[in-house]
């Protein structure tokens, strides 16, 4: 694939790196534990770039632009060069209107602008991003949550090439969701757009292998690295939420179905004994594991401060992940299927994105299956998938 850097791109800006540090963490833009204050956030950034992270992800619509300026005051100061800055757009914050819980739309939606529209508003987007991050580049800049318009459409993809020949970005990237499942959209967009994208960005970890991993073969085959997300489970992983576990009344998690703690807890128990042959903590446990898949190059958990006196410091966790040990994967090919048996979720949500159970396009994650989509769950053995 190439990295596609041309002549007017900075020669020293970095790939992403095996850890990660993602804006969602810290509660202050996702409803995760405690909130954490405009000092704390900055400070805990700083934090991870001094225990040796050098990878930041951040999106515009995170705080509508305010999780971008956050970055950018913690990361003032530092040498650009040393650390990896990963841009994500997609929602429009400016002249779209948020809808609830259902929030911005996407910039694709047809009542704010048709194809011919979408480069201009692409580089807009990534500008005003930048100038949030006090930067003039990202390393990679992902499209955010597309829908069926976003995976599919030539101009889509010539706007965000745009960005690479405006030395806006190094490296293009997809990154689906927020709920999980995208698979045959994604395989299909490898497939039509593989000489652009360079990294998709998927949930995975030891407890939720599927539908993930579904998607992992056709990332190795056509050269796409995964940044895995969620590596932390809802923060199982860290060791701090235990069954019993009270979370804050408006806590995202919440709305997971009753029980997820203590069946999450149970699985790592069973776990836990090959961690410990190698002297890791949990959340190294599912790191490594992460990176024993195909096409997994980059980590980035959710870092919280759980509610509650007896709750582990974020810095700590931060710490824990920071220490992961370097030099590849410990486990032998027995373990990662012993780990991946343990958490098997298979079938255990209906796939998002393309589907047989619709007829019409109706939701910006939901619309009907396409001949050349059921040639890919042909292909890539998702066909007896609802």
């Amino acid at each position: 694939m190439g990295d596609g850097n041309p002549s007017n791109m900075k020669p020293n800006v970095m790939d992403l790196t095996t850890t990660a540090y993602g804006t969602w963490s810290g509660g202050r833009f996702m409803h995760f534990g405690e909130q954490l204050n405009d000092q704390r956030f900055a400070e805990v950034i700083r934090f991870a770039y001094e225990q040796g992270v050098r990878t930041f992800v951040t999106a515009d619509v995170y705080g509508v632009g305010r999780a971008d300026e956050m970055l950018g005051e913690a990361l003032a100061g530092i040498d650009r060069s040393t650390y990896c800055l990963v841009g994500t757009v997609g929602h429009d914050i400016y002249e779209g209107v948020r809808d609830g819980s259902k929030g911005y739309p996407r910039f694709t939606e047809p009542s704010l602008r048709g194809p011919e529209g979408y480069a201009d508003y692409l580089k807009m987007a990534t500008e005003k991003s930048l100038e949030r991050c006090r930067t003039d580049y990202f390393d990679l800049v992902m499209l955010h949550n597309p829908d069926e318009r976003g995976y599919t459409s030539d101009a889509v993809w010539q706007g965000m090439a745009a960005l690479k020949e405006a030395g806006l970005a190094k490296r293009l990237g997809v990154a689906p969701g927020p709920a999980n499942g995208f698979a045959y959209d994604l395989i299909h967009c490898f497939e039509r757009y593989c000489e652009l994208i360079d990294w998709a960005m998927l949930i995975l970890n030891p407890l939720e292998p599927w539908p993930g991993g579904l998607v992992l073969p056709a990332a190795e085959e056509f050269g796409v690295k995964v940044l895995a997300r969620v590596v932390d489970y809802g923060g199982l992983f860290h060791g701090d939420v235990r069954p019993g576990h009270v979370f804050r009344p408006g806590d995202h998690r919440t709305y997971r179905p009753a029980g997820w703690v203590e069946a999450g807890c149970a699985k790592i128990d069973r776990m836990r004994p090959i961690a410990e042959k190698y002297g890791l903590s949990t959340l190294q446990l599912a790191g490594l594991w992460n990176l024993a898949q195909p096409a997994v190059a980059s980590l980035v958990p959710t870092f919280i401060q759980e509610a509650g006196e007896n709750a582990r410091p974020i810095e700590d966790k931060i710490r824990d992940f920071a220490a992961m040990p370097a030099g590849g994967v410990p486990f032998t090919a027995e373990e990662v299927e012993e780990i991946r048996s343990i958490g098997d979720n298979t079938g255990c949500m209906v796939l998002k994105g393309a589907s047989r159970r619709h007829e019409t396009s109706e939701r910006p994650d939901e619309w009907a299956m396409r001949p050349e989509l059921e040639a890919i769950g042909a292909k890539w053995g998702l066909a007896s998938i609802p």
